[in-house]
């Protein structure tokens, strides 16, 4: 049975899929002292590292699939994202271990902004009828970003 769908009443629809990954990093800026290293980034600036417990919530925007009903595949979606970010993030150290951190400041901000780079071109191959529309990466419970390509 194929289902069809009154145009004047498909909207914009979002789907979330939500993963979690361990990873150590340190805030340190190798221009400045360790002085100005300490009094902006505090204790994120330890010579030794410290870690989080991030979650990953990549939503993707669009209208159903009339044969399915899905904007996008979330098994699909799910495996896109252990495969090209998981993998390659958990239990590793941003600074040292992630070619795709390597000479950038390993803050939230940044990794949300290349998680974006490497999920948006790949989540069109696996939906027709959606696209990348937000990262929201939780640093900790209270500190997230929110990144939506601008």
């Amino acid at each position: 049975m194929k289902f069809i769908f009154a145009e004047s009443l498909i909207r914009m629809i979002y789907v979330s899929r939500k993963e979690h990954f361990n990873a150590a990093h340190k805030l340190y800026n190798p221009t400045w002292s360790n002085e100005k290293n300490q009094e902006i980034f505090g204790p994120c600036a330890n010579e030794n590292w410290h870690g989080h417990n991030y979650d990953l919530i990549v939503t993707v925007g669009g209208t159903p699939d009339p044969d399915t009903g899905f904007v996008i595949d979330l098994k699909k979606l799910s495996d896109l994202i252990r495969q090209e970010v998981i993998e390659k993030v958990d239990h590793k150290n941003l600074n040292l271990d992630v070619d795709f951190m390597s000479g950038k400041m390993a803050s939230t901000e940044n990794l949300a902004i290349e998680l974006w780079n490497i999920l948006m071109p790949k989540i069109s191959g696996i939906s027709k009828f959606g696209r990348l529309h937000s990262i929201r990466l939780y640093e900790t419970p209270r500190n997230y970003v929110d990144y939506l390509g601008e």
